[in-house]
């Protein structure tokens, strides 16, 4: 039976549209396959394996975590070289970017009279409204504060507190000065008001710096005013020493030493600049009095403001004598006057002229010897020098004689004021001459005598001087760092330890030579901001043990207190179980546990007022000037009886 046209052809054309579709199916499966192998090896090619790679289609899809947007792109151009890249689909993504570095955080202040002002970047928390808020304090209502500061969302770095706390600190002492902070460096640029300020400046500061900040300091003070302007030097043996030397310019100085090295000056030797010169040519005659001791082969020159004093050693010729004092006078300038001294040589027999002699020891005590003109003069020199020595250091074996010279009294007390200025020394005076020997701890003690004796016994007067500085006796530069403070505070108690009675906050009676060496150490070391941090062991309660390491903390204070020790700088804190430093299963782990140590404390601890101290409270920062409240712990009293379990600690 034949099928129906119709029908006939709607089969064909159904067959048709399957053998179509299949063969499109086909198709398509080739070309995914071919595209994707294609873009594939493209990518291998380039190096970068991390691509993943499928198709939909015709479409190429691109998956997978590029390191870096560079490469994202060059997987981009390798698909497209391979495929039109119009079908190429970027799925890709790239690793998170690295976190920008923070930037270096810093302030510089600038201060002067007319106010305050402050620039620079600083953390979005470092609690810039309470920087502002010190520095307002420092100004006045003539002056202005002027804030250039901007902030960043960045961490703090763990030193910036400390370091922008010490620097407003300092710019309190600073009215006219740069401070220029990092979390890293201060560096403070200032002017004081004398050379005296600037030195306790600079120690101050060294001692207060934070640990971990660098300091830098150019501090700086005006010339000082020196009153008599004093130039004095000897030259014997071919050798020239300067006693004291003032300049007033930097040239001038230059001048006046190359001079000096010329005449037989060896070794290195100041000469100090200042203000209060008597003539603008000072300089002229400093160097033709100088080349007068080089011609005479030897002698003591001593220019006090404008009077000359040259005298030469005995032996010298007359007649070059004459000559030598003929053509300095022709060199100085006019305002200078001179007065030249050729000494006799002295006959036998005179070893009977007055003298007076005074020693002065290291300990302190002074000895008077030799002869005075009356009862009277007796009596007044013992009393001076009571009263510039001490009345029970002084013993006198003075004696009175007939006759002694006229203005003896003067010379002898002289001699004792400058006798005072040393830490031990000799004073020898005579009819001819006064003789200065001895040791001082101040740096400019050769300049200070001289000035001294030649305001005295004017610019005629023969004295001969042999005083050196000794560092060691200078109490500023002996005072030793915070560090070589702990160090002997360490040692101290490595020797015996800080004891209590058992399971108390009482000092044991033993204790107190060990507290008393410590109070020594501290004297010694001056303010020092110091946390006294007791310890237990771990036997009892933890909120027991906290209690009792605080009250013995407080105990360690307040014997410090008691030996006058200034404690404004000083901390005490119990820190209770929390920090051993032996096994606690033992009994000599636990006896190690249970201990007193001194730790330098970081600015915001040692700004603890004794006040606080007396009230048992105590500041606590793990991070210096976090710019927030510090948690407080109110300590034990000492006399709390410990509970039973207490009682092993």
């Amino acid at each position: 039976m034949r099928l129906p046209l119709n029908l006939t052809v709607a089969t064909t054309f159904g067959l048709a549209g399957i053998l179509s579709l299949a063969a499109a199916s086909l198709t398509a499966t080739v070309i995914e396959d071919a595209s994707k192998s294609g873009v594939e090896t493209a990518l291998a090619k380039e190096g970068l394996g991390w691509a993943e790679v499928y198709t939909e289609g015709l479409n190429v899809f691109i998956a997978g975590t590029a390191p870096t947007e560079a490469e994202r792109f060059l997987a981009r151009s390798a698909a497209g070289g391979v495929v039109d890249s119009a079908r190429v689909i970027d799925n890709m993504n790239v690793e998170a970017i690295a976190a920008l570095a923070a930037p270096e955080f810093s302030i510089e202040i600038l201060r002067n009279d007319a106010g305050i002002s402050v620039i620079g970047l600083i953390p979005e928390k470092g609690n810039k409204d309470g920087i502002l808020a010190r520095l307002s304090r420092l100004t006045t209502s003539q002056q202005s504060l002027a804030n250039f500061m901007e902030t960043a969302d960045y961490a703090v770095p763990k030193t910036w507190p400390a370091a922008v706390q010490f620097s407003l600190a300092a710019l309190e002492d600073l009215p006219r000065s740069k401070i220029s902070i990092t979390a890293n460096e201060v560096a403070i640029t200032a002017m004081a008001e004398s050379a005296e300020q600037r030195r306790d400046l600079e120690l101050q500061f060294r001692d207060d710096k934070p640990r971990d900040v660098a300091l830098t300091l150019d501090i700086s003070s005006p010339r000082p005013v020196i009153t008599p302007f004093t130039l004095r030097a000897t030259l014997e043996d071919g050798e020239l020493k300067f006693d004291s030397c003032s300049a007033d310019t930097e040239a001038s100085q230059a001048r006046i030493l190359d001079s000096a090295k010329a005449a037989g000056l060896t070794g290195k030797a100041d000469c100090a600049i200042g203000l209060g010169v008597p003539s603008p040519r000072w300089v002229d005659a400093s160097v033709a009095s100088l080349d007068a001791l080089t011609k005479l082969g030897g002698g003591t020159i001593t220019l006090t403001d404008a009077d000359v004093s040259l005298v030469a050693l005995e032996g010298t010729e007359p007649a070059l004598f004459d000559r030598v004092v003929a053509q300095t006078e022709k060199e100085l300038p006019e305002v200078f006057a001179l007065h030249a001294t050729l000494p006799m040589v002295l006959e036998d027999g005179e070893s009977a002229a007055p003298e007076f002699i005074a020693t002065l020891s290291p300990e302190g005590l002074m000895q008077m010897r030799g002869k005075l003109g009356s009862a009277v003069s007796q009596t007044t020199i013992d009393s001076y020098a009571q009263a510039r020595f001490g009345s029970d250091n002084i013993y006198d074996a003075t004696r009175v004689v007939e006759t002694v010279p006229d203005g003896w009294m003067t010379r002898v007390m002289t001699g004792l004021d400058s006798l005072a200025l040393m830490s031990n020394g000799a004073i020898t005076v005579s009819e001819g001459t006064i003789e200065l020997t001895g040791r001082s701890g101040r740096q400019d003690i050769g300049a200070k005598v001289s000035q001294l004796l030649s305001q005295r016994l004017g610019e005629t007067e023969q004295f001969k001087l042999d005083v050196v500085y000794d560092e060691r006796l200078d109490p500023l530069a002996n005072i030793p760092t915070p560090e070589e403070c702990v160090a002997r505070l360490k040692a101290a108690q490595s020797v015996s330890k800080i004891s209590f009675e058992p399971g108390s906050g009482t000092l044991d009676s033993a204790a107190a030579p060990l507290m008393d060496a410590i109070a020594l150490i501290l004297d010694d070391c001056g303010e020092l901001p110091l946390e006294i941090q007791g310890h237990t062991d771990s036997q009892g309660r933890e909120s027991m043990n906290q209690a009792l390491s605080q009250s013995r903390a407080q105990a360690v204070l307040a014997a410090l207190r008691e030996r006058r020790v200034l404690t404004s700088s000083l901390v005490a804190k119990g820190y209770g179980e929390a920090s051993p430093i032996a096994d606690n299963d033992t009994e000599e782990g636990r006896e190690a546990n249970r201990r007193i140590e001194f730790v330098l404390a970081q600015p915001a601890v040692a700004a603890q007022t004794d006040a606080e101290n007396d009230k048992n409270s105590v500041e606590t920062s793990e991070e210096p000037l976090d710019n927030k409240d510090d948690p407080v712990n109110e300590g034990a009293s000492n006399d709390t009886e410990a509970p039973q379990e207490q009682k092993q600690q």
